[in-house]
C-alpha cells in the first residue's frame, strides 16, 4: 500500500512540475530561452540561431567528411591548372605586344565547318620566349555586319605555347581576337590571394529593435571576442555570423546590405598587373581577317534536338544574326505560351537568373506579378497565369549575396533546402545559377555550396524522377570590374568547378559563359536578346 501511495505522489509531482514549466513558457516564452539557452529554429530556415562569446575567431563549420574529401578532390583538379609563377618584375610578364600568333595553314580564302588552327608563342616585354604556359586568354571569332559570333579553343601545351581553335561556322570576312586577359603570373598572383580572406565584402546587418533598427557587422567569417549571433543550417553545414548587438536578440534580424572594404591580398608590386590598360590586351594584330566561303561542300546532316543530358561540344555554338546556334544539337520553333502551360517554373539564384523573370514577364502579356508583400528589387517575386496554369517564381540564393541595396533576409533560403523541400514532378522545373556573388571569397565556399545543390538534386531526382531540371552558368562581366573580387578569372575557375561536380547528373546545361563570350558582351546583366536566347535553349529541354 505504501508503494502505491508513493508512486501516485510522484505522478502528482511530476504532473505539476510539467504544469509548471508549461505555465512559464506560455507566460513568459523567453524565460526558458534564458534558463535552459535552447536554440531557436526558424521553419521558414530550418536554421539554428545561437548566440555566443567566442575566445577564438569563428571560422565555417566542418562539413561531412565526403564532402569535405570532394571539396580537395576539386581543389586539387584547379591546383594542378594553375601552378605558382615566379613574379619578378612586369618585363618578365607575358606580353600581348610582343607575343605571336601565326595562322597554321592559311589560304586566301577558308571553308565554311573546316576548323582553324592559331600558333600563339608567348613572350615577355623584353621579347624572351615564355618557357611555361598558364596565361588567361580569351579567344573569339565574329563577324559584326552579320550580328555574329563564336568562341575559340584555346589549348595550353604549359611551355609558352598555345593552340587556339576556331570552327569557322559561317561564311563571309571573320575578325579572329586572342586576348590576353592576365598573364601567367597574374593567374597565379590572383589564385593565391582568393586563397586568404573572407573580408573583401563587409555585411551590414539590420536588426528591428521596437520601433527602431540596430546596424552591426556579419560576414561568413568574424574575427571577434564580442558576443556573436551565429545562423546555422545544421544539415548542409551552412553558417552565417553577426555581432550580436546588445539587449537584441539574434532572431530579429530582418535586412542586409553590403560594400567593399579597402583590403587586398595582392602584393604591392601585382597590383600593377591588374590594372585596366593590361587587362584584356589584343594578341593577334592588325591581320587578323580572314574569308569564309562555303565551298560547295555536301550538306551538313541534320542534327538531333537539344534535351537535357546532353553535352555539350566546345565551343558550344555560334551566334548568327543575334540568335544562338547550338554546335551539336537544333533548337526548334517554340511558342513560350504553350511550353509553359501547366507549368511551376522555380528560379532560384541571382540578378543573372532574375533577368529571365523579367523576361518571362514582358513577353507573355497575361502573366500577373502576385504581391508578395517584400520590397526592393531583390525581393521574391512570383507571376502567375490563372487560366492556363503557369507559376514562375523566383527566389534569391542564401548567404553570400553582394549589394550595396538593401535586401530582406526573412525568407533567405539556401538553394539546398529549397530542393529538398520541392516535391517535384513532370511539371515541376528548377533552374539554378549560382556564382556572382561567390568571386569574392575563397572557391572552397562556392565548390561547398555547388555540392550541397548537387546532392538536394540527387534527392529530388531519386523521389521525382520526371522533374526538369537546368543549370545556367556564369555570365562574364565588365573587363573593368574590380579583379581582385570580381574578376572573370574567378568566374572561370568556378565555371569549370561547376561542369566537373555536375557531369553525372541528368540536367539541362546552359552555357552563358561560352555564350557571353560569342555574344561579346562583357556585362554580367546582358541585353534581352542574349537573355531570349538563353531562354530559347531552355525551352526546348523541357518542351
Amino acid at each position: 500500500m505504501k508503494t502505491m501511495t508513493s508512486r501516485k505522489s510522484l505522478w502528482v509531482l511530476l504532473f505539476i512540475a510539467i504544469f509548471w514549466v508549461s505555465f512559464t513558457v506560455f507566460r513568459n516564452p523567453s524565460k526558458i530561452w534564458v534558463h535552459f539557452k535552447f536554440p531557436v529554429s526558424f521553419s521558414h530556415q530550418n536554421l539554428v540561431t545561437t548566440s555566443s562569446c567566442p575566445t577564438v575567431p569563428l571560422n565555417l563549420p566542418v562539413a561531412p567528411k565526403g564532402t569535405e574529401l570532394r571539396v580537395r578532390e576539386v581543389l586539387e583538379k584547379l591546383d594542378k591548372q594553375i601552378p605558382p609563377r615566379p613574379f619578378a618584375h612586369l618585363n618578365t610578364t607575358t606580353s600581348a605586344t610582343h607575343s605571336t600568333a601565326t595562322i597554321l595553314n592559311p589560304r586566301d580564302t577558308h571553308c565554311m565547318g573546316e576548323k582553324l588552327d592559331v600558333l600563339l608563342e608567348a613572350r615577355d616585354h623584353l621579347g624572351r620566349r615564355k618557357e611555361y604556359g598558364g596565361d588567361f586568354l580569351r579567344a573569339r571569332m565574329s563577324s559584326p555586319a552579320l550580328k555574329a559570333g563564336a568562341s575559340g579553343k584555346v589549348t595550353d601545351f604549359n611551355n609558352g605555347t598555345y593552340l587556339v581553335s576556331f570552327t569557322l561556322f559561317w561564311e563571309g570576312p571573320v575578325s579572329l581576337s586572342i586576348l590576353l586577359m592576365h598573364p601567367s603570373e597574374g593567374v597565379s598572383a590572383l589564385w593565391r590571394a582568393r586563397k586568404q580572406g573572407y573580408d573583401r565584402i563587409i555585411f551590414t546587418g539590420w536588426y528591428v529593435n521596437g520601433t527602431s533598427q540596430v546596424h552591426t557587422e556579419c560576414a561568413l567569417v568574424l574575427n571577434s571576442s564580442v558576443e556573436l549571433c551565429r545562423y546555422l543550417d545544421a544539415q548542409y553545414q551552412e553558417t552565417f555570423y553577426c555581432v550580436k548587438p546588445p539587449n537584441v536578440p539574434c532572431a530579429a534580424l530582418s535586412h542586409m546590405k553590403s560594400k567593399n572594404k579597402e583590403v587586398s591580398y595582392l602584393r604591392q608590386q601585382e597590383r600593377s598587373l591588374f590594372e585596366r590598360s593590361n587587362i584584356g590586351v589584343e594578341i593577334m594584330g592588325k591581320s587578323n581577317v580572314i574569308s569564309v566561303s562555303k565551298c560547295n561542300k555536301e550538306a551538313v546532316p541534320a542534327k538531333e534536338r537539344c534535351k537535357l543530358g546532353k553535352a555539350s561540344a566546345i565551343p558550344s555554338g555560334h551566334v548568327w544574326k543575334n540568335t544562338w546556334i547550338p554546335a551539336s544539337c537544333s533548337l526548334a520553333p517554340i511558342k513560350m505560351k504553350d511550353c509553359l502551360r501547366g507549368k511551376f517554373i522555380h528560379l532560384m539564384g541571382d540578378s543573372t537568373i532574375r533577368q529571365w523573370m523579367e523576361y518571362f514577364k514582358s513577353s507573355i502579356n497575361t502573366l500577373r506579378s502576385v504581391d508578395l508583400h517584400e520590397t526592393g528589387k531583390l525581393q521574391h517575386q512570383l507571376a502567375v497565369d490563372l487560366d492556363e496554369n503557369i507559376n514562375i517564381q523566383w527566389k534569391k540564393h542564401g548567404y553570400p549575396f553582394i549589394g550595396s541595396f538593401v535586401y530582406s533576409v526573412k525568407e533567405m533560403e539556401y538553394i539546398a533546402r529549397i530542393i529538398d523541400r520541392t516535391g517535384g514532378e513532370k511539371n515541376t522545373v528548377i533552374v539554378i545559377s549560382l556564382g556572382q556573388h561567390f568571386r569574392p571569397f575563397p572557391i572552397d565556399l562556392f565548390i561547398r555550396r555547388a555540392l550541397n545543390v548537387h546532392k538536394a538534386l540527387q534527392r529530388l531526382l531519386l523521389r521525382s524522377p520526371d522533374t526538369m531540371v537546368v543549370l545556367k552558368t556564369e555570365n562574364v562581366r565588365e573587363m573593368s570590374s574590380d579583379v581582385e573580387r570580381l574578376g572573370d578569372f574567378h568566374g572561370y575557375t568556378q565555371y569549370l568547378a561547376l561542369k566537373d561536380i555536375f557531369q553525372d547528373l541528368n540536367v539541362g546545361v546552359i552555357d552563358a559563359w561560352d555564350m557571353t563570350i560569342a555574344y561579346g558582351t562583357n556585362d554580367v546583366h546582358p541585353p534581352q536578346h542574349v537573355v531570349g536566347s538563353q531562354i530559347n535553349i531552355f525551352l526546348n529541354y523541357i518542351c
